[in-house]
C-alpha cells in the first residue's frame, strides 16, 4: 500500500526469509524462494503452506500412488488444493501452494496424507495472502490462517433430512403453520419442476416456526419428508425485480457504477452526503454482477450496520444474502465458507474478515462506510481490510467500489492523485434537506456536576417530541460513569492488568476495563483509605445520560443503544424495528446508531460531548471526530421533516466544528491535508509502529532501548522514541512503542526487515510490526 492508500499487487516487498522451522517430516522450502503460478519443482514433490507460523511452504510428497505429472502439467496435485499432511507426530490442514523453483532430496519427504473434496482455494486468494505477509511482514502461515481456520469446513455435511409439499394445507391453520406453507411456496420449484426441498433447521429459522409445527405438518400430510441431495446454498437474489425509484442524479451514479462490472480492475469512490441512497445505487452494480454470474462481496464496518443493510438488501433482491461476522455460529461460517468455495452463494455481507472467503467467481467489491476504523485489525496479523479489498479486487480483476458520505484523507487522495474514480451524490433523496447544525457553547451554558444537557438541546428535544417526532442523544461512551474515585482520598479505581481507569456499569451492577474485559463489583470500601460508601461517579456514559433524561421527559419512551445493550444482530434489530414502529421516542446511545440507519421520524440529534475524541495525540482525531459527527448528524432530518443537530462543545471555533456547522466537507478536508502534508504525515509520508511488551517492565524497556539503538541511519527516514506506550500496560503486559517515520518514495518493508531482522530478543519479550498504524495506543 502506498502512502495514499492503496495497496498495489505488483509492489510487494520481497518475501521475508523463514521463521518457521519444520519437523523431520518435512523440508521448507528455500527461504525468499518465490511463490509463483507457473513454475515447477521437481517432479513428484508438493509444497503446502499451513496456517502455521511458518513463512514458506513446507515440501511433500505426492499421495501414495499418485506419483507423476498429469497431462496437464500441473503435477499430482493442483495449487491450492487442500490437502491433510503429517508434521512431527500429528497431522495438520494445509493448502498446496504455486510451485517454485526448487529441489529436494525425495528420501527426506513424506506423502500427503489426505486430498480434501474441496475445490482449490483461488488463484487471486492465494496471491492476496503472499501480498499480505509480505506487506504486514507477518509470516504466510499466519496469513493464511485468516482464509483456513476450521478443517471440519473441509468436508462434506453428513446426509440431511428436508421437507417439502406433498398435500393440502391442514384443517386447523395456525400463524406459523402458513408462515411455513408461505416460505416454501415462495421458494418456487427447481428448473426440473420438482417441489422445492429444504432441510427443517433452516425452515424453522426461516419462517420462526418450532420443529413441534414442522412436525405437526408432517403428521397431517401437508409436508413430507425427504432426503437431501447435495450440498447446503443459499437461495438466489431475484435480480429480476424492478429497481428502486431512483432520481436522476442517482440513476446516473448507479449507471456509471453498473457499467464498470465486468471491464476489468477499477475503484470508485461512491462519494454521497447522509441521505443521498448510496446503497441503493450500489445495488445496480451488484445486479449487474449478479446477471453476469458472479459473486459480490459487500464489507461493512460492524455488525449492527450490516442489520440495517440486511433489510435493505431484502427488500430490493427478495431474499437475504449470506452473512458473515464474529457473531455467527461456528456451523453458519462452516456452512458459508463451504458455500463459497463451492460456488453456492451470490452474495456475502461481512466484516472485515469475510474478505478472505474462498469466492472463486468473484465479480464486484463493495467497501461500505469505507472511513470506518473498524476495517483496521491491530492485534495479530495488523491489516486494513479496505486496502487488502483493492488489492483483491486489482489480483481479481474486478471492480471494487468505496462508499462513503466521509471518505478517509488516503481515499480523498487518491481521488486527487487520479488512482480512483469518484461518482458523486451531492444532494439528499427526495425533498430531504441537510439538517440545521448549531454548536452549543458550554462556556455560555455551564452546567452543574450531575447534569450533561445544557438547556437549548433540552429545549430541541422537547420541541421534537411535542411535533411527535423522534430524538437522539448521542454519546460514545458506554457504560454509567468512565471513572469512579474515592471522594475521601482522591483514589481512582483502575484495572489490575491495564493502565486504565474501570468503567462503571450500573445496568450489569460492576465495573469494567473496556481493554482486557476484567470485572468486579464495586467494593464496600476504599482500597486505600478504607473509607466505605465513599466512591462518586465522575463523567457520564449513556447509561448515566439515560437516567437524566428520563427525568427530564418524563412521558417519554426512551431506549438504549449501545453494545452493552443490544448482544448481537437479533436484539439490534428488534430495536431498529421499535425505532422505525414509532415504538420509541427518545434513543440515547453509541456509535452503533452513527451510520446506516434511516429513521424517518427522527428530527432532532444532540451530540452530548462533541469534543471527544478531538486530541490524544492520534494524527487523525481531527478526521474522526469529523467523520463521526457527520454520520451522527446525518441521522436527522432524512424524510420530508426538517432536521436539526446540537453539538455541545468547549470549542466552537475548533475547525472540526466550524466545518459541521457550515456543511463544509471540502474545507475540512483541505485544511486537514494541508496540515498533514506539511508534517509529511500519511498520506504523505509512511508510518510503521514497533511495540515490545512483556511481563516485565524493566526487560521490555531495555529490549526497546536496544531496538532503538539499531534504528537505521538513512536519509528519509526517522525513529521516535522508545517510550512507553500511551497503554502502557495491556492484559498484563508492559509496552513499549518506537514509531518509524518515512518519506513517501519509500517502501518501509524491506526496511524494517533489515532493522529487525537480526535482533535477538529475550524470549519473554514479544515484538510486534504494524504497518500504517490507526491506533496509537
Amino acid at each position: 500500500m502506498d502512502s495514499g492508500g492503496v495497496m498495489t499487487a505488483d509492489a510487494a516487498a520481497p518475501a521475508r526469509p523463514g521463521r518457521g522451522s519444520a519437523a523431520d517430516s518435512s523440508v521448507p522450502q528455500r527461504p525468499g524462494s518465490p511463490t509463483l503460478p507457473g513454475l515447477s519443482p521437481a517432479a513428484g514433490q508438493v509444497p503446502v503452506l499451513l496456517p502455521l507460523p511458518f513463512d514458506a511452504p513446507l515440501t511433500y510428497a505426492p499421495p501414495a500412488g499418485e506419483e507423476g505429472e498429469e497431462e496437464n502439467g500441473a503435477g499430482p496435485l493442483p495449487p491450492g488444493s487442500f490437502v491433510r499432511v503429517p508434521l512431527g507426530p500429528r497431522q495438520t490442514i494445509g493448502v498446496v501452494w504455486d510451485r517454485a523453483e526448487q529441489e529436494v532430496d525425495p528420501a527426506r519427504l513424506r506423502p500427503v496424507a489426505e486430498i480434501f473434496p474441496t475445490p482449490p482455494m483461488p488463484a487471486g486468494l492465494r496471491r492476496l495472502i503472499d501480498f499480505t505477509a509480505d506487506y504486514t511482514l507477518c509470516s504466510r502461515g499466519a496469513a493464511l490462517r485468516l482464509a483456513l481456520r476450521d478443517a471440519r469446513a473441509l468436508v462434506p455435511p453428513p446426509g440431511r433430512r428436508g421437507v417439502v409439499l406433498d398435500g393440502p394445507p391442514p384443517e386447523r391453520m395456525t400463524p406459523p403453520r402458513q408462515a411455513v406453507i408461505d416460505h416454501l411456496m415462495a421458494i418456487g420449484r427447481d428448473p426440473g419442476g420438482a417441489p422445492p426441498a429444504i432441510a427443517m433447521a433452516d425452515l424453522a429459522a426461516a419462517t420462526g416456526a418450532s420443529m413441534a409445527v414442522i412436525g405437526g405438518l408432517l403428521r397431517a400430510g401437508t409436508l413430507a419428508e425427504v432426503e437431501l441431495t447435495g450440498e447446503p446454498g443459499y437461495r438466489r437474489p431475484d435480480v429480476t425485480a424492478a429497481p428502486a425509484n431512483l432520481s436522476p442524479g442517482q440513476a446516473a451514479a448507479a449507471g456509471a457504477l453498473a457499467d464498470r462490472v465486468g471491464q476489468g480492475f477499477s475503484v470508485s469512490v461512491l462519494d454521497g452526503v447522509t441521505g443521498s441512497g448510496k446503497t441503493e445505487v450500489y445495488f445496480a452494480a451488484v445486479r449487474a454482477a449478479l446477471l453476469a454470474g458472479r459473486q459480490v462481496l459487500v464489507m461493512v464496518p460492524e455488525i449492527a450496520l450490516s442489520t440495517a443493510w440486511l433489510e435493505r438488501f431484502t427488500a430490493r433482491f427478495g431474499t437475504a444474502p449470506a452473512v458473515w461476522h464474529s457473531g455467527i455460529g461456528q456451523t453458519e461460517r462452516r456452512r458459508l465458507w463451504r458455500a463459497a468455495a463451492l460456488g453456492r452463494v451470490d452474495v456475502v455481507v461481512g466484516a472485515r474478515s469475510s474478505l478472505f472467503l474462498p469466492l472463486g467467481r468473484l465479480g464486484l467489491i463493495v467497501v461500505d462506510e469505507e472511513h470506518d476504523a473498524s476495517y483496521k485489525q491491530d492485534d495479530g496479523v495488523a491489516y486494513n481490510a479496505r486496502d487488502l479489498a483493492v488489492v483483491r479486487a486489482k489480483l481479481e480483476e474486478v471492480p471494487v467500489i468505496l462508499s462513503s458520505a466521509t471518505p478517509s484523507l488516503e481515499t480523498l487522495t487518491n481521488v486527487a492523485r487520479g488512482r480512483y474514480g469518484r461518482v458523486l451524490l451531492p444532494a439528499r433523496h427526495g425533498r430531504a434537506a441537510m439538517p440545521a447544525v448549531e454548536a452549543v457553547d458550554l462556556r455560555r451554558f455551564p452546567l452543574p456536576a450531575s447534569r450533561f444537557l445544557a438547556p437549548p438541546l433540552v429545549a430541541g428535544v422537547t420541541e421534537a417530541l411535542a411535533a411527535g417526532e423522534q430524538a437522539l442523544l448521542f454519546l460514545n461512551r458506554r457504560g454509567f460513569a468512565p471513572l469512579t474515585l474515592c471522594d475521601a482520598c482522591g483514589h481512582r479505581l483502575q484495572c489490575p492488568h491495564c493502565s486504565a481507569w474501570l468503567v462503571e456499569h450500573r445496568l450489569l451492577g460492576r465495573l469494567q476495563c473496556h481493554h482486557c474485559g476484567h470485572a468486579v463489583r464495586l467494593p464496600p470500601a476504599c482500597p486505600e483509605c478504607g473509607a466505605e460508601a465513599r466512591f462518586k461517579a465522575c463523567g457520564p456514559g449513556v447509561e448515566r445520560l439515560m437516567d437524566e433524561a428520563r427525568g427530564l421527559f418524563p412521558e417519554a419512551r426512551i431506549a438504549l443503544a449501545s453494545s452493552d445493550s443490544m448482544h448481537g444482530p437479533k436484539q439490534a434489530a428488534e430495536l431498529f424495528g421499535a425505532i422505525h414502529a414509532r415504538e420509541v421516542d427518545l434513543i440515547v446511545g453509541t456509535q452503533v446508531l452513527a451510520k446506516g440507519h434511516h429513521f424517518p421520524w427522527l428530527t432532532c440529534v444532540g451530540v452530548v460531548d462533541a469534543d471527544l475524541g478531538l486530541e490524544g495525540g492520534d494524527l487523525r482525531a481531527g478526521e474522526r471526530s469529523f467523520q463521526m459527527l457527520t454520520q451522527v448528524a446525518g441521522r436527522a432530518g432524512r424524510a420530508e421533516r426538517p432536521g436539526r443537530v446540537f453539538l455541545q462543545t468547549h470549542q466552537p471555533e475548533h475547525p472540526v466544528m466550524a466545518a459541521l456547522i457550515a456543511h463544509d466537507r471540502d474545507g475540512f478536508v483541505a485544511a486537514e491535508t494541508a496540515a498533514r502534508k506539511s508534517a509529511a504525515m500519511p498520506p504523505f509520508g509512511r508510518l510503521a509502529s514497533v511495540l515490545l511488551s512483556g511481563p516485565d517492565e524493566a526487560q521490555v524497556a531495555k529490549a526497546a532501548r536496544m531496538v532503538a539503538g539499531a534504528a537505521p541511519r538513512t536519509a528519509g527516514i526517522r525513529v521516535l522514541g522508545p517510550a512507553p506506550a500511551p497503554l502502557s500496560l495491556l492484559r498484563g503486559r508492559f509496552r513499549w512503542r518506537l514509531l518509524l517515520h518515512a518519506a513517501r518514495h519509500l517502501q518501509l518493508q524491506p526496511v524494517l526487515r533489515g532493522w529487525l531482522g537480526p535482533l535477538a530478543l529475550p524470549s519473554a519479550v514479544r515484538l510486534s510490526v504494524d504497518v500504517d498504524p490507526y491506533s496509537f495506543l
